[in-house]
This record gives C-alpha cells, structure tokens and sequence, in this order.
C-alpha cells in the first residue's frame, strides 16, 4: 500500500496538510518502515486527520476569497468567487458527517468554540447552504423565471427569460466563517493528539511479530516537502488507557 504523507516522532503517519500543518514543525528522521493499523481507534484517528484536513481547505479557500473580494482590478472574479466559496461550504459540512466511528464534529463543539455572537445561527446557515450547493437541480448562481411579453393591446408578442442573481459574498460572511472554521481545527488538532497518544501506548505492548504481521505501508512524501512532527508528538504519549 501507498500513502503519501510525513511522519511523526512516534511512527504516526499525517498528510502535508494534517495535523498542524500551521505550527512550527521538527524535522524527523524517517523510520526504517510503517505498517498499516486497521483497529478502531486507528480508524477513528484517520477520520479526524480528514476533518482537520477539510477545515484546513475551509481555511485556505477563505484567505483566497479575502485576496478575490479585495483585488485592485476591481470588480471580483466571479467564478473564482463561487469555486472558493462552493468548495468552503461543501468542505465544512463534511466537518459534521455522521460516521460509523462517532468522531465527526457537532453542534456542540460549534458551541464550545465560545465565539461570540450566534455562533450556532451561523453553522445552521453554512449546512443550509451546503444542501443548497450539493443540490443539482438548483443554480448557486441566479434563479430563472419565464414570462409572456405583450403588446399595448394586451396580445402576446414573445418569451421573455428572466434572472435574479443570488446574494453576492462579502466579506463579513468570509470572514465570519473563516474564524469558526479556525477555532473547530483547534478543537480537531487537540482531539488527533489525544488518540494518538492511546494509540501509541497500544502498540508499545505488540511485539515485533505481531507488528510484521501487518500490512506495509509505502511512504511517498509529497516533492519539496519534508517530514515533519505533530507539536503534540515530540512528547513521549501519556500513559492514557486504551487500545489501538
């Protein structure tokens, strides 16, 4: 099998792009190899490793909206505008998915954030939003009416197809949700190196039979980059209970 990723301190995969891809990072000596685990709580970090990662593209895509919204030619790129915006939307909703290992986020944590205003009212309208984006039959754009054109008599001469655009994005709607999607990723990060420690503590009692016996992974790094350490690697696991 073949991933691509960096590695951490403790033998833990993360993507170019996971766990704390925004802090400081210490460069790791590449282990000797990486065997592939497949037990419950490994599975469930996996999924979180994924919902960091769509709330760091939520991050990313809201930045280049701030830089599209102030662009000194003037008048926004539209299509860019829509293409950032549709995939930050789509992104965040996936945040909140329901999956067989229970990991993804809630409204609970929405509210734990303890940002202020209506935080809440703000993610139901982003999930609104998301129903509206992922529906196909509906234009994200502009919504089309047909009417009949007549004459001063009142006689039908024509067709005439109509459109009203959409909203237009700003940058209060950017940035309001650039910030939630911020304090959740903490949120996130803290609950990676939570699991990982389990984790790890459950691979400390396998025995060098038990970690041939599983699949190898072979591990490309993306070019340019390097490996790199999850701040909450670089610390021995804590003696947490639990398995792997």
């Amino acid at each position: 099998m073949t991933s691509n990723g960096s590695v951490t301190s403790n033998g833990s995969v993360t993507n170019g792009a996971g766990p704390g891809s925004g802090a400081a990072h210490a460069v790791a000596d590449r282990p000797a190899e990486v065997r592939h685990l497949a037990t419950p709580a490994a599975l469930a970090l996996a999924d979180l490793a994924g919902v960091f990662d769509d709330l760091q593209t939520v991050l990313r895509c809201c930045e280049r909206l701030m830089a599209e919204l102030a662009s000194p030619r003037g008048e926004p790129d539209d299509l860019a505008l829509e293409a950032y915006w549709t995939t930050a939307v789509l992104a965040y909703g996936r945040c909140f998915a329901t999956g067989a290992r229970g990991v993804g986020l809630t409204a609970d944590d929405v509210t734990a954030t303890g940002l202020p205003g209506d935080v809440l009212g703000w993610h139901k309208v982003l999930e609104q939003l998301r129903g509206h984006y992922a529906d196909p039959a509906v234009n994200p754009r502009e919504s089309f009416s047909v009417g009949a054109t007549r004459d001063p008599a009142g006689a039908a001469t024509g067709i005439a197809v109509t459109s009203t655009p959409r909203p237009r994005l700003d940058d209060v709607t950017v940035r309001q949700t650039g910030a939630l999607a911020y304090e959740l990723s903490r949120l996130v990060d803290s609950r990676i190196a939570d699991q990982q420690k389990v984790i790890f503590k459950a691979l400390q009692s396998m025995s060098s039979k038990q970690l041939d016996a599983l699949p190898l992974l072979e591990i490309v790094e993306p070019q340019d980059a390097q490996a790199s350490v999850h701040p909450a690697a670089q610390q021995e696991p804590a003696a947490d209970s639990g398995g792997a």
